[in-house]
């Protein structure tokens, strides 16, 4: 540098760290209730490693009946927004979601629900 023919070598060495959401709790499994009622509990979205706000959106499951009609009994509320923001300090804040479930008709299974962020993580 400055006209001085020397070399220099730099090493640079990194991690990449994937943005990641944990839930809390892992599981959830709902309480059997009478038709038509709605059954509901909280899920907390732990988001780790984002660097710049992003919107979760959510996939629902839809469950196919007998007769052929096609119903998503799930519901998910957002009572703070959607949206990961990162506070000041580089961490993630965490989101609560409310889910509940709620079908006029008899039904049972297992499904996931899929929390997708803007990057479709």
């Amino acid at each position: 540098v400055n006209d001085n023919p020397s070399q220099y070598r730099i090493m640079l060495s990194g991690t990449v760290k994937s943005p990641k959401i944990s839930f809390d709790p892992v599981l959830l499994i709902l309480m059997p209730v009478p038709l038509g009622m709605k059954t509901e509990t909280t899920v907390n979205l732990i988001p780790q490693d984002y660097l710049r706000q992003s919107r979760i959106q959510v996939e629902l499951p839809e469950f196919d009946c007998e007769d052929g009609d096609r119903i998503c009994p799930f519901s998910v509320q957002f009572p703070n927004g959607q949206d990961i923001v990162v506070s000041s300090d580089g961490t993630n804040i965490q989101l609560i979601c409310h889910i509940g479930f709620s079908s006029s008709r008899p039904v049972s299974y297992l499904e996931n629900i899929f929390f997708i962020d803007e990057e479709e993580n």
